[in-house]
């Protein structure tokens, strides 16, 4: 078949026409989807990620309540909520600083953890211990004057006790003077409870001594003086003893009249 030169023309434009446009197809197809594709994996593998090192990397503290004299743990895991979610690296890199925390001393206290210099600050609260409840029963308590008064809250109290109770039981004996004769109060508190005793100091009076236990052996009262049982001796006061009567003649006329009757 022949062409003339316009119908060649005319062909020659028109396979031109059609390879522009398939090529150009082609290219937009090979750029767009591929391009679509990517961008959406990507996004969703970021996000993924962001959500991942977020989740691991959060630190939360939490405040405490111990009570009074009780160790406290240096195991930085024991002060962390949710450690599930925290990865073995970054607990190894947490520093528990506990310092600051007196357990001996009922209060609230700060503790810090540290991670890439950044701190995080918790509190421990330091609480008493918790007394039983508990009835006291005080004694009246009797002294001389001069005697000394104890300060032992356990010599005032009938009922056994245990430590716990003791060490946190207040005695006040501020008020009894043990120098002067009178009937004083002194005070126990225990749990709030104020309880009241009696403390009495009396002045002794005069030893009396009985008649027979100042007379010597071989002696007796007589008309409130030692005279001795012995007719022929007589009580001398300086030495306290029986002595020999002076020789006269009354005595020997005594003493033959004696000698005669028996």
């Amino acid at each position: 078949m022949d062409f003339n030169k316009k119908e060649i023309r005319i062909l020659s434009i028109t396979l031109t026409s059609i390879s522009i446009i398939f090529i150009g197809t082609g290219i937009i197809m090979s750029f767009q989807k591929p391009k679509i594709k990517t961008t959406y994996s990507l996004s969703i593998e970021n996000r993924k990620i962001a959500e991942s090192q977020a989740k691991t990397n959060e630190i939360i503290i939490k405040d405490l309540e111990i009570e009074i004299n009780h160790p406290i743990s240096m195991d930085v895991k024991d002060y962390l909520d949710g450690i599930e979610n925290i990865s073995n690296d970054t607990l190894k890199s947490l520093k528990l600083d506990t310092s600051l925390v007196n357990i001996n001393q009922a209060g609230t206290y700060k503790y810090t953890i540290t991670y890439k210099k950044k701190k995080y600050i918790g509190t421990i609260k330091i609480k008493e211990k918790e007394l039983p409840n508990m009835t006291l029963t005080l004694k009246d308590i009797s002294l001389k004057t001069g005697e000394s008064l104890s300060s032992n809250p356990r010599t005032f109290i009938k009922e056994e006790i245990t430590d716990d109770i003791y060490n946190n039981i207040t005695l006040d004996i501020s008020n009894v003077d043990t120098s002067t004769q009178g009937d004083y109060t002194y005070y126990i508190i225990y749990k709030g409870i104020t309880y009241q005793g009696k403390v009495e100091v009396r002045t002794p009076g005069p030893t009396i001594i009985s008649p027979k236990d100042q007379c010597p052996k071989d002696t007796k009262m007589d008309n409130g003086k030692c005279t001795c049982t012995d007719l022929n001796k007589i009580y001398d006061d300086k030495t306290k003893t029986c002595i020999d009567k002076p020789k006269t003649e009354e005595n020997t006329d005594i003493n033959q009249t004696q000698s005669t009757n028996q």
